[in-house]
């Protein structure tokens, strides 16, 4: 915001009545015509004075709280404590793991955040354009779910990724794109939740926003989003996190922007050019 300048210091001058002087109102530090001089002055150096301590003050505190988050002290981590506690979804600043098997994040944490960790990859690696092939589609599955949930999947996913399907998505039956065209499938994390966890079992839910499409010219199935929140029942299964149950709801969705949609060599680009994260709690 900007202050407005309305006159009232310096140069401004006051005409007494009825006593034929003139009152000129001067900065401070100087003495006027009745010779208050010294009592500007006082004045002045008072005022000064509260100001040089106001700055200090300030200044002390503005350290202060820079300096907060680094003493480590035990007010500072009840404080943290306290701040964990109210905002469940905050990420933790840890790795959620070294290692990969097939492409995939491995080796999560037996831990809360080892689980949502667990996830969230998860939903990003059945969500991918690997999905729509058979070999690499198994692949997925045996990395994602356990031994017994997986072999129990497989038939029935192979059934649903039918021909008939993959056609439907402008893709041909072995679930490759036209030349010319990129066929886009991406799941995009943007929270998840413990819903349960006792033990060796955890049940998460990952609320996330996907692409699917075919980018290019002529394509009868454009690149689209959706919201959708994917609950996983996991188990501690071979020193890892495994799904062994999904479901998937609508929603939550917001309120589309007003950001236009780009053009079919844009989008295409952009695939090629942005690749994914490994995604932690």
């Amino acid at each position: 915001m900007t202050l407005n300048d309305d006159g009232g210091y310096g140069g401004e001058s006051h005409r007494g009545h009825g006593t034929g002087q003139t009152r000129t109102r001067l900065p401070d530090g100087e003495s006027d015509v009745y010779g208050s001089g010294r009592r500007s002055r006082a004045g002045m150096s008072s005022r000064n004075l509260v100001t040089i301590v106001g700055v200090v003050v300030l200044l002390i505190a503005a350290i202060a709280f820079a300096n907060r988050g680094g003493s480590g002290g035990e007010s500072t981590s009840s404080d943290s404590a306290k701040d964990a506690d109210a905002q469940p979804t905050a990420p933790t600043g840890t790795k959620p793991v070294n290692g990969k098997t097939g492409g995939i994040a491995s080796g999560f944490a037996k831990t809360e955040q080892g689980a949502q960790s667990a996830a969230a990859n998860y939903a990003v690696a059945l969500g991918s354009e690997q999905m729509f092939k058979v070999s690499s589609r198994h692949q997925v599955v045996d990395a994602v779910y356990a031994p017994d949930a997986a072999a129990k999947l497989k038939g029935p996913q192979d059934k649903a990724y039918s021909a008939a399907f993959l056609q439907r998505l402008g893709l041909d039956t072995t679930g490759n794109a036209p030349k010319g065209k990129t066929f886009i499938s991406r799941t995009i994390p943007v929270g998840t939740k413990v819903e349960q966890f006792k033990g060796g079992t955890a049940k998460v839910s990952v609320w996330y926003t996907g692409l699917i499409g075919m980018a290019g010219t002529g394509s009868k199935d454009p690149v689209r989003t959706d919201w959708k929140t994917w609950t996983f029942d996991l188990s501690w299964t071979g020193g890892d996190w495994k799904v062994v149950a999904d479901s998937q709801k609508d929603g939550p969705a917001p309120v589309s922007g007003d950001v236009p949609a780009s053009g079919a060599e844009e989008m295409s680009k952009a695939v090629e050019e942005f690749g994914g994260f490994t995604y932690a709690r």
